[in-house]
């Protein structure tokens, strides 16, 4: 069985070339023009994957992202201009998984989809123990993640960079080491993909109470997860 792609663009030309690309490669690809449209097809066909073009008309893709992460818990994979360094980001902070720049090489897209569809293979199978800080749980089997008894929720990279720094707690991991882990692919030294998420993870856990920094950053070498902080 092969697993379905839903490809919201509106530009036919790119549409197409994604299309057959990826139909050769042994994907079925469902196009969607119309941002207006992309939560229907999502409720309909239940794709493997979303292809999300931010500037589509009737919708912005940041928006459809934003608003389908109630529902859809596939890999979404955004695609954005190549001077719009806000929407790669925003794309991020809304829930997608990776992103790339417009005009899209479809032997890129493939790489990048290929990626995301083994990691959420991966990650139904993981068999790792739960991590555990004081009142604070990460279920490696589950990919779920308590804090005084309550779950909260976070994206799959958001999880994984998580999962990755605190099962090596108090150890100073690097940029480069982090994107490589969690994203399976080199780094360019200029991705911001890390930092954001590492943004994200720190709303989420250190709230507004005040208390000491959860996710340390220690200049000039990387990020710490600090296990005294719980």
């Amino acid at each position: 069985m092969t697993d379905t792609i839903l490809l919201a663009e509106d530009d036919l030309r790119l549409a197409q070339l994604v299309h057959d690309y990826l139909t050769a490669n042994g994907f079925t690809v469902i196009i969607e023009s119309n941002g207006l449209n992309v939560a229907e097809r999502i409720r309909r066909n239940m794709p493997a994957l979303l292809i999300l073009d931010v500037g589509l008309p009737g919708k912005n893709g940041l928006d459809i992202c934003k608003d389908i992460r109630s529902y859809f818990d596939g890999p979404v994979l955004m695609l954005t201009a190549r001077d719009s360094d806000a929407d790669q980001i925003l794309g991020l902070e809304y829930g997608a998984d990776d992103y790339v720049i417009k005009p899209a090489d479809p032997r890129i897209l493939l790489a990048r989809i290929k990626a995301l569809l083994r990691r959420k293979n991966t990650q139904k199978t993981a068999s790792q123990p739960n991590l555990v800080f004081n009142n604070f749980v990460i279920k490696c089997g589950q990919r779920t993640v308590e804090l005084d008894g309550k779950t909260l929720a976070f994206s799959s990279h958001e999880f994984d960079l998580l999962l990755l720094l605190a099962s090596q707690a108090d150890e100073v991991l690097s940029r480069e080491y982090l994107f490589t882990q969690v994203y399976r692919r080199e780094y360019d030294g200029l991705d911001r993909s890390v930092d954001v998420r590492i943004s994200q993870l720190r709303k989420k856990l250190n709230g507004d109470d005040g208390t000491p920094e959860k996710i340390k950053t220690v200049w000039g070498r990387g990020y710490l997860f600090a296990s005294e902080a719980w």
